[in-house]
């Protein structure tokens, strides 16, 4: 080898480490934490500073949530149909009450006293009146009128599928809520790279300008800090869209931008045993109770269809007041009064309705097999709810293990690269990875809370 080329060789190597020593002290110094004490994204302010921005906590976004939910204003509507409904039904035990006036133009009336022969024209009133009051008290109808309100206090039951509706309305909130909280990290990391690309680009430069690289370095460079301030600019339009939708579902104004709260990944959130969700599922599934709801009802038709071979017993009263007297057509009032008890008994119901009751068994039948089919579809979601969520926790162990190796292996690396070992390219992909262990960890996280909440929903607690 030449003995100027073994001159210049020391020269290059003191130059490199001394373009490179700025980077490695930026690279060197702490990370700024990804998010703050109180939950508050460290650079969304900075990411959209024209708009008012709004830490919110998870109650509050449920609260919000549940309050403007168009979904849950619908069941509540159709909840108040049902207690009219109730209403309604009950008004059959009272009595049927009817008022009757009527007033007309009295012909002239004809009298024979011999066959159609000798006819007579008796002097008559030309106008005549007529004043009823009827009241008819239902006292017995085999148990229809029982049966009606029955029927419509399980109806209220089993279409107030309300609390189901809250439970999906909350759990959407609850997975929007945390993909926002995981796009602001995504920014905060997407920040760090292109801040971390520019130091490069700016030191690779001045390595091309005395002749260290060629510009390939350059160009690869600049493509990577293109890329990363892409990805930044998606994910800031991505987390403006998901907090747009829950400005839209909570009722707020929809500039405003959301940050999420993180001390919601500090709940403790260890699975109880695998039974105790079963049976807690079981017991308050909604589904599970608007089916046991139905059969009820199929049982109170069977009633209803039985009450029809029972006779129907009322008392009844009226008075009534007219003019003329209808028999003699003087020009007279004539007032009469009546009370008394009416029976009847449907003798065609012993062959009509055995059929109809036969039918509603079966409707019976098709309930128990319902709440069976049911049964199990709960056992099996639980189940599956239950799994991911254990499944979530053990992702976070794992993860944080992960992070600990990182910050070894950036550990190591930055001593590396001190001693003149490594370059500057792994130094910072060392950095890009415990930066990108640490968004899975956070993303892991949100998971675990996630599948809390959504095991929670499937035992009917959400």
């Amino acid at each position: 080898m030449p003995h100027s080329i073994r001159s210049i060789r020391p020269l290059a190597i003191l130059l490199t480490a001394a373009l490179c020593l700025p980077t490695l002290r930026t690279a060197a110094q702490p990370l700024p934490p990804p998010l703050s004490a109180g939950g508050e994204s460290a650079s969304a302010a900075t990411y959209v500073p024209e708009t008012d921005t709004l830490l919110l906590t998870v109650e509050r976004l449920l609260e919000l949530g549940v309050k403007n939910s168009l979904r849950l204003q619908a069941g509540r509507i159709e909840e108040e149909a049902s207690s009219d409904r109730s209403r309604t039904a009950r008004t059959e035990r009272l009595p049927e009450v009817n008022v009757g006036l009527k007033g007309g133009f009295v012909g002239q009336p004809v009298v024979f006293e011999h066959g159609l022969s000798d006819a007579t024209y008796p002097d008559a009133p030309d106008w005549s009146q007529n004043y009823a009051i009827d009241i008819v008290q239902p006292l017995y109808k085999g148990g229809r009128i029982r049966g009606g309100i029955r029927r419509a206090e399980i109806e209220r039951i089993a279409r107030l599928g309300t609390q189901a509706d809250c439970a999906e309305v909350k759990l959407e909130l609850l997975r929007q809520y945390m993909d926002l909280f995981a796009l602001w990290k995504q920014c905060d990391v997407l920040r760090r790279n292109i801040e971390e690309s520019e130091r490069r680009l700016r030191d690779i430069r001045q390595m091309k300008a005395e002749g260290l690289i060629t510009n390939n370095d350059v160009l690869r460079s600049q493509m990577r800090l293109t890329d990363d301030r892409l990805s930044l600019r998606e994910a800031i339009d991505n987390a403006r869209i998901a907090s747009q939708r829950l400005d839209i579902w909570m009722g707020i104004d929809e500039g405003t931008i959301i940050l999420p709260d993180t001390t919601l990944l500090h709940l403790a959130v260890e699975p109880t045993p695998y039974e105790a969700y079963v049976d807690a599922a079981c017991e308050n599934d909604p589904s599970l109770r608007v089916l046991r709801a139905q059969t009820d009802l199929a049982r109170n038709e069977v009633r209803l269809a039985r009450a029809t071979y029972y006779p129907t017993v009322s008392l009844y009263a009226g008075n009534a007041l007219a003019r003329p007297i209808a028999r003699t057509l003087q020009d007279l009032y004539n007032n009469n009064w009546n009370i008394g008890l009416s029976i009847s008994y449907p003798l065609s119901a012993l062959y009509r309705n055995r059929h109809k009751v036969r039918e509603q068994q079966r409707y019976v039948e098709l309930g128990r097999n319902a709440e069976e089919q049911r049964l199990q579809q709960v056992r099996m979601t639980v189940r599956t709810a239950f799994l991911h969520h254990e499944e979530a926790i053990e992702r976070v162990r794992a993860l944080e293990l992960s992070v600990r190796q990182a910050e070894e292996n950036y550990r190591i690396m930055q001593n590396r690269y001190l001693e003149q070992l490594a370059i500057l390219t792994d130094l910072l992909d060392a950095d890009r990875l415990r930066l990108e262990s640490q968004l899975r960890l956070t993303t892991a996280r949100t998971e675990v809370i996630y599948t809390y909440y959504e095991l929670q929903k499937v035992c009917g607690r959400l």
